[in-house]
């Protein structure tokens, strides 16, 4: 009898999962079938977003890539791609509801997995759009426009999108933009190292970016003349070309039963990864309630997740996904500096520069489709 494992969700963390299963599993458990549901057809490298709303910097082609074409390479019946939407599990019939252009339908599984990430608060392209590949492609079309047309951009959240946000168009425009980073703490980067802090704080201020701190933005109305009005903590008005909200993310887990969630929306997994009190429902990535949502934590999940569903799929027991080390992140700034850290120790600019900040990993994206990377 056919073992079918659903996995929910084509972005880093999904692909990855149905790509290792496909690879590895699959030549000891003959009768396996992935089955990857996304509502979109191709695969966003949203990690580069802050470089790509600078028109000019990154083609389509560099951030978008069909998802399909890099599962061809699979026997037959192994593999389906279902271009859709998840409505509804139910745990006990094993069942999950997706919704297609053509109208609703139940699936079994034996296995499934939730990697349905998360979504921006406000329309803005740090994500991809439910709505699918065409939608975002738009919406990052339509801010690169923008972008090119203000001469004034105020950016709303000082954590690492908002700051690799602002240097990117700082290092592009130089003071042929006014750009303003709002932030409701007292620093950018509020919670990261004094010294890591500093590092950021001066090689904006050297691309010449106004950093507006303890402040919050209330309310936005958009003008007549196209012109944002925003309202300040401070109860200050602020009039600018171009505003880009950074702060908040709100996990895709709409379609899940409330009994698997916390109060904020996050699947409870336990230390193998599996969903709260279940044994066949896994989760990781953005959705998941351990780790911060960055691109190295999904990653780490999605390692771990593929290795428990490939030995539970040959009847072996799942291993511990180890998730207290030392937190590591890395931010750039621009297209020459960095800053970061590793627990509590910061990370060199130009070991940060070299690694990400060249390319912001567009490089990894044919990697990701193609499998390569797993």
């Amino acid at each position: 009898m056919t073992k079918t494992v659903i996995i929910l969700g084509a972005s880093y963390t999904g692909v990855g999962i149905a790509h290792s299963l496909l690879k590895r599993t699959q030549k000891e458990v003959t009768d396996l079938k992935v089955v990857l549901v996304s509502t979109t057809t191709h695969m966003y490298w949203n990690l580069a977003s802050v470089r790509a709303i600078v028109p000019g910097q990154l083609s389509d082609d560099k951030i978008f890539q069909d998802i399909q074409s890099g599962f061809k390479q699979y026997p037959s019946g192994s593999f389906e791609f279902v271009h859709g939407r998840a409505t509804g599990i139910n745990p006990d019939a094993n069942t999950v509801t997706i919704s297609t252009e053509s109208g609703e339908s139940t699936k079994d599984y034996d296995h499934l997995v939730i990697s349905t990430g998360s979504r921006t608060v406000g329309d803005v392209p740090w994500k991809a759009s439910l709505e699918g590949y065409e939608k975002t492609k738009s919406l990052l079309h339509e801010y690169q426009n923008k972008v090119k047309e203000a001469k004034s951009i105020v950016i709303a959240g000082a954590g690492p999108t908002g700051v690799e946000t602002s240097g990117e168009i700082a290092f592009e425009f130089g003071k042929g933009k006014e750009v303003t980073l709002i932030t409701s703490g007292k620093s950018v980067l509020a919670d990261l190292p004094a010294s890591v802090v500093k590092v950021a704080t001066n090689e904006l201020q050297n691309l010449g970016v106004k950093i507006v701190a303890e402040t919050k933005v209330q309310g936005s109305v958009t003008k007549p003349d196209g012109k944002t009005e925003l309202t300040l903590s401070t109860g200050e008005k602020l009039v600018t070309d171009l505003y880009l909200p950074t702060v908040g993310v709100i996990p895709n887990t709409e379609y899940v039963p409330s009994k698997l969630l916390n109060d904020h929306g996050d699947v409870v997994v336990d230390e193998y990864l599996h969903a709260k009190n279940t044994s066949n429902i896994w989760a990781a990535g953005d959705v998941v309630d351990i780790q911060p949502s960055q691109m190295k934590y999904a990653t780490d999940q999605s390692k771990a997740l593929s290795k428990n569903l490939d030995l539970v799929l040959k009847g072996k027991a799942p291993e511990i996904y180890k998730f207290d080390g030392a937190p590591i992140i890395a931010v750039t700034i621009g297209r020459s500096k960095a800053t970061g850290r590793s627990g509590n120790m910061k990370l060199p600019s130009l070991l940060i520069w070299w690694i990400k900040g060249r390319t912001l990993f567009t490089e990894k994206l044919p990697k990701y489709i193609s499998g390569a990377e797993f």
